[in-house]
């Protein structure tokens, strides 16, 4: 059974930082690409990072420069560090593994607010 777990999210002022964690299990996690999406409300799902097997990355323009997205195969966890954060940043952030066959987690709530 294939779970991904994220967590990390919350309520941040901007110019805050969160870190972001997505936990997997059953699967080969070394092999598999792993995203970070985001849908914000009454907008469509977006990438924002992801990060292949090789541990090349792949950012959306709206987050270059402030979110980083890392992996720990050894923990089968995907990070995203996400820095500067904006009040258009305010969305469900979602995990995926995508190796043929995709899965996304249930998505943690990021909301930056004054």
């Amino acid at each position: 059974q294939v779970q991904l777990v994220e967590s990390g999210g919350g309520l941040v002022q901007p110019g805050g930082s969160l870190r972001l964690s997505c936990k997997a299990s059953g699967v080969a996690f070394s092999r598999y690409g792993m995203g970070w999406y985001r849908q914000a409300p009454g907008k469509e799902r977006e990438l924002a990072a992801v990060i292949f097997s090789s541990g090349s990355t792949n950012y959306a323009d709206s987050v270059k420069g402030r979110f980083t997205i890392s992996r720990d195969n050894a923990k089968n966890t995907v990070y995203l560090q996400m820095n500067s954060l904006k009040p258009e940043d305010t969305a469900v952030y979602y995990c995926r593994a995508a190796w043929g066959n995709v899965y996304w987690g249930q998505g943690t709530q990021v909301t930056v607010s004054s």
